[in-house]
Order: structure tokens, then C-alpha cells, then sequence
């Protein structure tokens, strides 16, 4: 039970804590290096990539022996300066990828822009007609309350 946390622990560490302040001290130079911007760049992209990934393959993969162990591996091979894998892993297999599904992936996205705004547009449509009934039986219930606070005792009565 402690291994896998201080797998997850040190994969935090590294791989986001580490190359986050690593990007921050690149940004903060007074004139930021070009080359180190954009190995940074493929850093985050691919890590954003191999976390969204991740959780769709998570239940399938995560009980193999070692994988938290291999997946630490794979994070630090993709940012030590030594090895400098992000550059090669986002040249040689992320980008020609992206590149040949681009426009499939735009299409899919303006599709789903779409459909989220009209979602949106309708459920707050709803939420609005919701409200307004809210407030309208509201507003009924404290009329009808107090005008029986106003009448006379004994006029409901006849």
C-alpha cells in the first residue's frame, strides 16, 4: 500500500511540480530561450495527452505489476535534461498523429462546441422556467397568506 503512494506522490512531484517550476524559471529569464519554450510546450502537450488517455485506459491497465512505476519512468524520461524525451516522443509520434487527424479533430470539436452551446442554451432556458414558476407560486402563496391575515375573523365563514 505504500509503494503505489509514493509512486503517485513522486509522480506528482515530478512530473508536474518539478517541470512546472522548471517552465516558470524559463519564463521568468529575461529573455526566455526559444528552444526551451517549446520543449516545454511538448512537455505539457504530451503529458496532457498521456493524462487524458490515462483515464480512459486506467481500469484496463493500472493493475499491471509496475505500471505506476513505469508510467514515473516514462515522465522523467520525457523531461531530464539527459534524455530530453518530450522532443522526441511529441516529433516523431504526437505530432505527425495530430497532424494527419487535424482536421477530423477540428470538425469533432466544432461539433462538440456546438452541441455543449445548445445544451447550454436549454438547460438554462429550463433552469429560467424553473425559476419563474419557482417565484410565481412563491409570490401566490404570500398573497393568498396575507390576505388571510387581512380579512376579518369569521368572513370565510358564512
Amino acid at each position: 500500500m505504500a509503494v503505489p503512494f509514493i509512486t503517485r506522490l513522486l509522480t506528482l512531484a515530478l512530473g508536474y511540480a518539478y517541470p512546472a517550476y522548471d517552465c516558470y524559471k524559463t519564463l521568468e529569464l529575461n529573455t526566455p530561450q526559444m528552444e526551451q519554450l517549446l520543449f516545454w510546450c511538448k512537455y505539457w502537450v504530451l503529458l496532457a495527452f498521456l493524462t487524458a488517455f490515462e483515464r480512459f485506459t486506467d481500469c484496463a491497465v493500472s493493475w499491471l505489476p509496475m505500471y505506476g512505476e513505469a508510467k514515473l519512468a516514462l515522465i522523467v524520461y520525457l523531461w531530464h535534461p539527459n534524455t530530453m524525451g518530450a522532443g522526441r516522443v511529441y516529433d516523431d509520434y504526437l505530432r505527425p498523429f495530430l497532424a494527419a487527424h487535424e482536421a477530423d479533430i477540428d470538425r469533432g470539436l466544432l461539433e462538440l462546441r456546438a452541441r455543449a452551446a445548445d445544451a447550454t442554451a436549454s438547460h438554462l432556458q429550463a433552469a429560467v422556467a424553473l425559476g419563474r414558476e419557482f417565484l410565481f407560486e412563491a409570490a401566490r402563496r404570500v398573497s393568498s397568506r396575507l390576505q388571510a391575515t387581512r380579512s376579518p375573523a369569521g368572513q370565510g365563514h358564512q
